[in-house]
């Protein structure tokens, strides 16, 4: 069986920052977008989805995560708070406010930890099974561009090319044992601190679900795939590549690859998409493209697997790849069926 691409109904009417699938068997989707709204989504077998609920915020949302089931989700935006939003009833609370906009949110079930990073060149704490305690600060030396987690450990991917990753148990117990209740700031050793591989400026980061590495990529049209293993050995096997570039009247034009998901049964596939509105599969331990599916109306902003792999969210916003600021183009969200082994690697069990 080959995949489909079906529309979502009720898109949102400004630029996409985010598509999230919600946890476990769950087929909710939600997106954020630059309208001030998020939308959530029931996704069917066969394409055919509704729209289930719009919950409106103060400012553009630039990324909302689920947190412990699917019925509250986690924002970022532009007013610099982050806020969680029952699903349910469209009950908004304000858990935190950065001093500048907040570009990521993650949570982690395992660590009940809430994190956002902000332009501000920090971090925000949050215990979600204790709302007593206050949040806590984790300082970095640069805004935060991008953010993923495993189920062990944070990525976060600064605008100084510089990525830290940290331990989640440690963050965990560093702010459990933080005075209360005023705001505190975290005196925490990163567990690693990297340099990116990429030249350009990274735009986003994604972590491998078996926890053993992740992918990056730039604004100029590269991604790189390294392991956490700090030993020579296994350092020795990152690389990066070049990708999302097309060839017009002879010249090589580069798009930024704007997002990067992993697939969560085939662990060493991940997708790509780029401001050239194409979003490829690639088998990241045998360094090879699985396939490259067709062009979308406008550049790709976000994507996002399903929990069990069947679904492939894609959204698409007009973007500024071809230097007008006020581009036009669609706004969608695409959901992708994919057929039982589209997604895995040649030659993997």
């Amino acid at each position: 069986m080959s995949s489909q691409q079906y529309a979502v109904p009720d898109p949102p009417t400004d630029a996409i920052s985010a598509v999230k699938f919600g946890p476990g068997p769950s087929r909710l989707l939600l997106v954020s977008s630059w309208d001030k709204n998020i939308y959530l989504y029931e996704v069917q077998d066969g394409g055919s989805s509704q729209l289930l609920r719009r919950v409106e915020l103060e400012a553009p949302i630039l990324d909302v995560c689920f947190g412990d089931n699917e019925h509250e989700a986690y924002t970022a935006g532009l007013d610099w708070a982050v806020s969680k939003v029952n699903l349910e009833t469209s009950e908004k609370i304000t858990l935190s406010s950065h001093d500048a906009g907040v570009k990521s949110v993650v949570y982690s079930p395992e660590h009940h930890l809430l994190i956002s990073g902000s332009w501000d060149s920090t971090l925000h704490v949050h215990l979600t099974d204790n709302p007593e305690r206050t949040w806590s600060t984790i300082r970095l030396p640069s805004k935060v561009y991008s953010m993923s987690i495993t189920s062990t450990k944070l990525v976060v991917a600064m605008a100084n090319r510089w990525g830290h990753i940290y331990e989640l148990e440690r963050i965990r117990k560093l702010a459990a044992q933080a005075n209360n209740p005023a705001p505190n700031v975290l005196d925490i050793q990163t567990w690693q601190s990297r340099e990116s591989s990429l030249k350009f400026m990274t735009r986003a980061v994604a972590c491998m679900p078996n926890d053993a590495g992740y992918a990056s990529s730039s604004i100029e049209g590269r991604v790189g795939v390294e392991w956490f293993d700090a030993s020579e050995e296994s350092q020795a096997r990152k690389y990066a590549f070049k990708c999302h570039r097309q060839t017009e009247n002879g010249a090589d034009i580069v798009y930024p690859v704007n997002a990067l998901t992993f697939h969560p049964i085939h662990h060493g596939t991940f997708a790509s998409g780029g401001g050239d509105g194409v979003v490829a599969l690639w088998d990241g331990i045998g360094k090879r493209r699985i396939r490259q599916y067709q062009r979308n109306p406008s550049s790709v902003a976000a994507l996002a697997f399903s929990s069990d792999g069947k679904f492939l969210a894609v959204g698409v916003s007009p973007g500024f790849e071809d230097g007008q600021e006020d581009s036009q183009g669609t706004v969608a969200v695409y959901v992708r069926e994919l057929g039982e082994n589209e997604a895995k690697a040649k030659g993997a069990k």
